[in-house]
């Protein structure tokens, strides 16, 4: 009896991901980029000197449990998406919406706070760098609490569900990330402050 011997093509799948998680991919490794560039100036500039010292407003410690606790929510609104609890889904993305709103008012009253003890955007390059830091970072939250805002409107048009998860993850995604962002942040002005 003669053996035969079979050959089977074994086709590789690609890997592949949806283009527009790609994309998002993409703007978080540069937006990381633009971070730690910026960190990476501050850490120079601070060692030439002339640095104002001063304390870290107290509502930086609100907000980033803030922060903390809408990564929670979001990550419970996929959770209640994948088991189709459409009711569970709307009420952990209004909190993060909410959550969102809260931290954005919250880095507002830090600049007021940081005017109080006349630390200002133009004058020492310490003031300058928090500006900046908390700024940009804000600009970025505001897209994050836009996109939350329209993933909350198609959660309410049954567009988010179990087998439609794709602008959910995105928006999961993209909101851990910019709260990592943030804490990675605060402890970076805790330490180098």
């Amino acid at each position: 009896m003669e053996s035969e011997l079979k050959y089977i093509d074994i086709v590789e799948q690609p890997i592949s991901m949806h283009p527009k998680k790609f994309a998002l991919w993409l703007f978080l490794v540069t937006v990381l980029m633009v971070f730690a560039a910026l960190t990476s100036a501050y850490i120079v500039r601070q060692a030439e000197g002339n640095w104002l010292e001063y304390e870290l407003p107290e509502i930086f410690w609100i907000t980033s449990g803030i922060v903390a606790l809408s990564s929670i929510c979001v990550q419970a609104a996929y959770f209640a998406a994948k088991k189709d609890n459409f009711l569970g889904l709307r009420i952990w993305m209004i909190l993060t919406v909410l959550l969102g709103i809260a931290f954005l008012v919250g880095q507002w009253y830090s600049w007021v706070a940081l005017v109080d003890r006349e630390v200002f955007f133009v004058g020492n390059p310490a003031g300058s760098f928090l500006y900046v830091f908390t700024g940009l970072h804000a600009l970025h939250l505001i897209s994050g609490v836009i996109f939350l805002i329209i993933v909350l409107i198609s959660t309410f048009r049954y567009k988010v569900h179990s087998q439609a998860l794709n602008t959910l993850e995105m928006v999961t995604t993209y909101w851990h990330f910019l709260g990592g962002l943030w804490l990675y942040l605060f402890l970076f002005l805790l330490l180098n402050h």
